[in-house]
């Protein structure tokens, strides 16, 4: 093999690199064990030892670079929602209020219409809202103008769309203003959703445009977390006090907890007035904060009982800041501390009443630790804010000519400008604060008096934070509500199971693979394909941690599989070693002609497989490019594995002359001699596969499929119970409260089961949710335990809920029906350039649209029978296509192998020349398919509920797969080749 010096250092590379990303990982695991020692079941306790040390240094590498426990917080593998627990969130901006707003809300008739007509076009088409829009406009009044005053000729809009602009100009400007309301929109979530102390959340902007996917991990409070990103943004702009101004209203309250501290300690000395005084809340507060504050230096406690307040709040004594509002610093730790001392009533009674505490959105420090705490000052009698967002009109980022510094500049309606003028005469020399959500953006300080409603605000930004700003000011003019389309929740305990089965699914599909190997290629060959699997698993997880991948269970079946596949290189390999050994060649140049032979085969096969990989990222969306993300990264990592890393062995026992055997006694001869007429017998499989086909196709149109919600729309929980229940009275109940019968099924479990409803899908907003929850918890209370509340219902026995709309069920339909077709055309251009014959790619596809029916006809014949779920969702898709990729795969190595004997013997009859080549590749056909099947089984018996019909379908697949492979795809090439002979003949 030549440059194996180039290789050898390529695995040492990755070895390395796979090394030093996993390395993060196991960093963090350390340091969340000392926490869950420290805190010893405590989580509150745990969670405060991992804030104390956010910013404190866990990990050197090779003392080049130090890393915080942040920082390897941010680089470990992040365990997906169906492992980990929380909530997964798909928002849609609403467009439609957007365009409402910039044409203030338009009584127009062609207006009115064209929105109407353009939501319902919108049902049936992949276009953008806009678009679709000035599609309906043009229908029902070709002569009508956008740009007309009764539409979007307004004020507000005059610097952006001209007098007389024609629609196509407009339409261009709804599209660029839309595009940055969701951006802003985005940002405000993003916002939100950093604030919510959740670890490590997750938040992008989908395919569709409009659309945000947000994972939420650990999260058990689902309803909060809906009203929490479907809230309406606040923007408002505040007068402010100074440090000067409060900084003795705070030492009064610092002195006034320390005073209390005082009178704790003698009530701690006197029982007998213990429990009197002890009833006062603020002591039981103000107890609660100290021991919160406490940390292992000796001085803290006493430093806390003296200062309780700047214990925990750094006071900005003419120490600067941002802002001249900023009043003090706290760790984000205290944070939560600080807003508990201010809102007790004894602190209360001691600060001004017209006084209000903000935090700044952003940390100040390079470690994010640190925030700025901002003094405001309420001057209205109603307590709310002198101006708010509605009257800004525009806000863009522009740079200073003068200081080269980013800035932003901003304009207001004429109300605004008038409240404005005001504001900024009244506060010359202070800061007016730009607060969204009761976080502080900005606190600049006023230079002079504005007039005219046109300002700049200039604040050290950089020309990202200028842009952010921008944004938010004009979410004020641009409303953007986005509601939520699709969620799911899936509880801690569903998710820890998950980790559990998954795992032991994951080690007996390995070891059995291991075991297969080791017992069907020796301890030669088959010890170095199993180190070659091992070294392909470690390098799969460290590329999966370098991208910041995150490992979902349809992940780990997509790692479990791409082991099983990944042998199918390695047993090409050995099978075609042993026929060059056998043909009487030595053993070192056996090898050589062994791998030169194998490679055609292997990259045709693993390039299929690949394609339908990315075919798959491209299309699904959450757990399934999940599992797509891992085939990807396996089968491009089992290649390396397998054709360098086990040539590097082989390399090595040659240049030390050691023997190396490719067989054993048990396994040499086991289907070597074959004489199986295929092509003779064809016509018998043809009937035997018609037969099947009819039966699927009857099925499919008598029976149906039992689709998920992913292509219905609906809402699906999946709820424990302490006894074994009865489906058809927990239906009967569940139809009393919601005025029809959900379908209900067992799942996991008999006191476990899966429910599904259509109750109210077609409403939006948070209380429709909570009333479904509502509704569900009512019908099922009398199979709860007595005393069992909403709360404890949602967070102990509702272990995995799912809602998805009508729009997002239609999206996924199309999707999933476009990535089959678009498979099944990619396959036949690749099989017909790559074997110069259309006739092979005719027989592969023929084979590949009769394993989809097959196993479609299974689903739907045996959906309400098998003891596990049967739904046709996301998830089957994925199955379907990873059938199409291994089938492929098998396919292409036959169809090789019949290239390959037909150019040695071009004499001989085409029969008997394939059904050698046929017979040739069943031991290697054997090998793929057990191996496969056995990891397959390991998942279905081992990797739980949720995902056994997921494993169901690949392992109907892949029998159904090889058997095509075989009967069906080589014959349909000959026969067409054949017929379009004969044709010529008689031409002739």
């Amino acid at each position: 093999m030549r440059n194996k010096g180039a290789i050898r250092l390529l695995a040492i590379v990755f070895a390395l690199v796979s090394i030093y990303q996993l390395m993060f990982t196991y960093q963090v695991k350390t340091v969340e064990k000392d926490a869950r020692l420290f805190g010893a079941g405590d989580i509150k306790k745990e969670q405060t030892y991992l804030d104390s040390i956010r910013g404190e240094k866990v990990y050197s590498f090779l003392g080049l670079r130090d890393y915080t426990y942040k920082e390897c917080k941010e680089l470990e593998m992040n365990l997906g929602l169906d492992l980990k627990g929380g909530m997964n969130v798909t928002m849609e901006v609403s467009v439609v209020d957007i365009i409402k707003a910039m044409a203030n809300n338009s009584k127009d008739e062609t207006f009115v219409a064209a929105i109407a007509k353009a939501k319902q076009m919108q049902a049936d088409s992949q276009s953008d809202f806009v678009t679709l829009f000035g599609k309906a406009f043009s229908e029902i009044n070709p002569s009508a103008q956008l740009s007309s005053p009764d539409i979007f000729g307004t004020l507000e809009l005059k610097d952006k769309i001209a007098f007389g602009a024609s629609n196509d100009e407009v339409l261009k400007v709804l599209k660029k203003e839309t595009e940055a309301a969701i951006d802003n929109t985005f940002n405000i979530l993003r916002s939100r959703i950093d604030r919510f102390g959740v670890a490590q959340p997750n938040i992008q902007k989908a395919d569709v445009s409009g659309r945000i996917i947000i994972e939420l991990p650990g999260i058990k409070d689902a309803a909060r977390v809906r009203k929490l990103l479907q809230g309406t943004a606040s923007l408002e702009f505040w007068e402010t006090y100074t440090y000067s101004e409060i900084g003795g209203a705070l030492n009064a309250v610092n002195t006034k907890l320390a005073e209390i501290n005082a009178l704790s300690e003698v009530i701690e000395a006197t029982p007998e007035v213990k429990k009197e005084v002890k009833a006062d809340e603020e002591v039981a507060l103000l107890d609660k904060i100290e021991g919160e504050s406490q940390d292992s230096l000796s001085n803290a406690k006493d430093l806390a009982k003296k200062y309780p307040l700047f214990s925990v709040l750094n006071p900005n004594q003419g120490r600067g800041g941002s802002s001249l509002a900023v009043v003090g610093y706290s760790h984000i730790k205290d944070t939560a501390r600080v807003n508990r001392i201010f809102e007790m009533p004894v602190v209360k009674s001691v600060i001004p009443r017209d006084l209000k505490l903000f935090w700044g959105v952003k940390a100040i420090d390079d470690g994010g630790n640190v925030f700025e705490l901002y003094a405001i000052k309420v001057t209205s009698r109603d307590g709310k804010a002198p101006l708010d967002g509605d009257v800004v009109t525009s806000a863009r980022e522009e740079i200073d000519q003068q200081t080269a510094s980013a800035e932003v500049s901003m304009s207001m309606n004429g109300e605004g400008a008038k409240v404005w003028a005001r504001l900024t005469k009244d506060n010359l020399k202070r800061s007016i604060a730009i607060v969204l959500d009761g976080y502080v953006y900005s606190a600049p300080t006023v230079q002079s008096e504005i007039k005219g409603g046109s300002s700049s605000i200039s604040g050290n930004f950089t020309i990202a934070e200028a842009k952010d700003l921008a944004n938010i000011l004009k979410s004020g003019k641009l409303p953007a509500p986005a509601h939520i389309i699709a969620d799911e929740v899936v509880g801690p305990s569903l998710g820890q199971e998950s980790v559990q089965r998954g795992m032991w699914s994951f080690i007996i599909a390995f070891s059995l693979i291991l075991l297969y190997m080791f017992f069907f290629y020796s301890k030669g060959a088959g010890l170095t394909a199993n180190v070659a699997l091992i070294t392909n698993l470690f390098f799969i997880f460290g590329v999966l941690a370098s991208l910041g991948a995150v490992l979902t269970l349809p992940g780990i079946a997509g790692i479990v599989l791409t082991i099983g596949m990944s042998v199918d290189a390695n047993v090409l390999i050995f099978e075609r070693i042993q026929e060059e050994i056998k043909s009487g060649k030595g053993l070192g140049l056996a090898i050589s002609d062994g791998y030169k032979n194998a490679y055609s085969a292997i990259i045709d096969g693993n390039l299929t497989t690949l394609l339908t990989g990315i075919i798959l990222y491209i299309f699904g969306e959450g757990p399934i490019k999940g599992f797509a993300t891992t085939l990807v990264i396996g089968i491009i990592s089992s290649l390396f594995a397998a054709i360098f890393i086990t040539r590097l062995f082989f390399e090595g026992r040659l240049e030390r002359k050691k023997n190396i055997t490719f067989t054993t006694k048990l396994t040499d001869n086991w289907l070597r001699n074959t004489a199986i007429t295929f092509i003779q017998k064809r016509k018998v499989f043809y009937i035997i596969s018609a037969l099947a086909i009819i039966a699927s196709i009857t099925s499919l149109s008598t029976r149906g499929l039992n689709q998920g919600i992913d292509f219905t729309g609906g809402r699906t929980y999946v709820v424990a119970f302490d006894q074994p229940v009865v489906v058809g009275e927990i239906a009967k109940s569940l139809d009393v409260v919601y005025g029809h019968a959900p379908e209900v099924k067992t799942f996991g479990g008999d006191s476990q089961v899966k429910i599904s409803t259509k109750y109210k899908i077609d409403e939006d907003g948070v209380e429709i949710d909570d009333e479904v929850e509502a509704l569900l918890f009512e019908g099922l209370k009398k199979y709860l335990p007595a005393g069992t509340t909403m709360e404890s219902f949602l967070e102990n026995n509702r272990k995995m809920s799912q809602k998805v709309g009508p729009t997002i069920a239609d999206d996924i339909r199309q999707s999933a029906v476009w990535s089959i077709l678009f498979a099944l055309i990619v396959i036949f251009l690749y099989i017909m350039i790559r074997f110069s014959n259309w006739q092979y790619g005719l027989g592969a596809v023929a084979a590949l649209a009769h394993d989809t029916i097959i196993v479609l006809g299974i689903f739907s014949a045996t959906y309400s029978i098998m003891p596990f779920s049967l739904e046709i969702d996301q998830a089957f898709i994925a199955a379907i296509l990873t059938v199409v990729g291994y089938s492929i795969n098998d396919t292409v190595v036959v169809f090789d192998r019949i290239r390959e004997y037909l150019g040695l013997h071009p004499k001989r009859d085409p029969e008997e020349v394939i059904n050698s080549a046929l017979n040739s590749t069943l031991r290697r056909t054997f090998s793929t398919s057990l191996s496969t099947l056995v990891v397959l089984l390991a998942i279905f018996f081992f990797g739980g509920t949720s995902i056994q019909g997921f494993t169901f379908a690949l392992i109907v697949g892949v029998v159904v797969g090889t058997y095509s492979s075989l009967f069906i795809a080589t014959p349909i090439a000959y026969d067409t080749k054949l017929s379009i002979q004969k044709v010529i003949a008689k031409k002739k």
